[in-house]
């Protein structure tokens, strides 16, 4: 069966393929003036200080967690065997850089309605011993972020978030992404924009942007103002700075590619943002009172990634048949994301626990999958829905 309603479809034309030329042309391709120009449009369009851009969204999870370990200001460190405590429902790069750091992992529910933490279940699983919460925001629905914030006032708790799906999201006027100390995104294929590969941290802290800078390019100096929190005061000699590591980093530098694809997309992005959202609200007004699936529930100003599609509790239908149903009528789908990833045998690996029952995340990830949204009108789509 051919794919009529793809899960995700370019967002390029002549205007990235002569961005991507003017590079070919200079005949400079690794990390430049067209990323730090994408930096600096990125921070501006979240209202962030600073923006960081990496390889992958993975890649900007694992430095933002990194970040949290090497800080100077213990406000924001994070030491091995710290608790974290993420949702059960999320990407694996959300929690290896948890576990490759050290970090006691505690699974929390998520809610079967927004599929975003289960509020009640967050606030119960906070301790004293809780140093760090990972907020998701899952298939572009922002995390009710009021809330949060009344679950960890008065605590020395550092709040991040993973944001690699809800690109353009909005809590209360504010890009989700920003809500914690640094927020990551992804700017993979199938995400709000394309650069091929991409990720990007945002936070307000200099610190943080600093550090970043360090880890990304194999935790040298070379990239660090002359004053900076990493290594305090640089040599004028550039030679002395050339190979001078101060931290353990990476190289997960982006190339010039992905910066002068990244400036392109970014301003198409209100656009295509504004399209999802339609689509979005078609969505609701089809499927609102579906007899047989529920759809998510939008917290804020949802993004809209894509649409979920979770079996009612109680109802007959399986997934098996839904998948068959949405084929037949030309959908491609896939499981919504990882679903429930305590299941997963890699677990076996982390210092983790489970708190209380991950019952919505089991019925996710036995009952639940998601089809595409696209940055165009999408009604006929959205209508074929209703035949499921």
């Amino acid at each position: 069966m051919s794919v009529k309603y793809p899960l995700a479809s370019t967002t390029w034309d002549a205007t990235e393929l002569a961005a991507m030329q003017r590079v070919i042309a200079s005949g400079m391709f690794t990390m430049g003036e067209n990323v730090a120009e994408f930096e600096r449009d990125f921070a501006r369009y979240t209202g962030s200080r600073h923006c960081v851009m990496v390889n992958s969204g993975s890649s900007a999870n694992l430095l933002m967690i990194a970040a949290l370990r090497y800080t100077r200001n213990p406000e924001l460190l994070v030491k091995p065997g710290d608790e974290v405590i993420v949702p059960a429902v999320s990407w694996s790069t959300t929690y290896y850089p948890l576990y490759q750091y050290g970090l006691k992992i505690k699974f929390v529910d998520i809610d079967l309605q927004t599929l975003n933490y289960d509020l009640d279940q967050l606030a119960q699983a906070v301790t004293d011993k809780t140093r760090l919460i990972v907020a998701v925001n899952l298939l572009g629905n922002p995390n009710d972020f009021s809330r949060i914030g009344e679950i960890v006032a008065g605590r020395p708790i550092i709040l991040v978030e993973d944001n690699c799906e809800s690109m353009g999201a909005e809590f209360n006027g504010r890009k989700a992404g920003t809500f914690g100390v640094m927020g990551t995104f992804s700017s993979f294929f199938s995400h709000h924009i394309s650069t091929m590969e991409g990720g990007m941290i945002v936070t307000d802290d200099e610190e943080l942007h600093q550090i970043l800078l360090s880890l990304r390019a194999h935790g040298w100096t070379r990239n660090l103002p002359k004053h900076n929190h990493v290594c305090g005061t640089k040599s004028d000699d550039p030679f002395d700075e050339s190979f001078r590591f101060v931290l353990p980093g990476y190289n997960v530098r982006p190339i010039e590619l992905e910066g002068a694809l990244g400036v392109e997309q970014l301003r198409k992005l209100p656009a295509m943002v504004a399209a999802r959202r339609e689509n979005g609200r078609l969505l609701q007004e089809v499927m609102a009172d579906h007899p047989t699936v529920l759809i998510q529930s939008e917290t804020g100003m949802s993004s809209w990634f894509g649409f979920s599609l979770v079996i009612r509790p109680g109802a007959s239908l399986t997934r098996r048949q839904l998948i068959d149903r949405l084929t037949k009528l030309g959908f491609e789908c896939r499981p919504i994301v990882a679903g429930n990833f305590a299941k997963n045998e890699v677990v076996k690996y982390f210092d983790a626990e489970i708190f209380g029952d991950l019952t919505a995340a089991d019925h996710v990830d036995r009952h639940g999958l998601f089809v595409g949204n696209q940055h165009y009108p999408i009604p006929d789509a959205v209508m074929a829905l209703r035949e499921i």
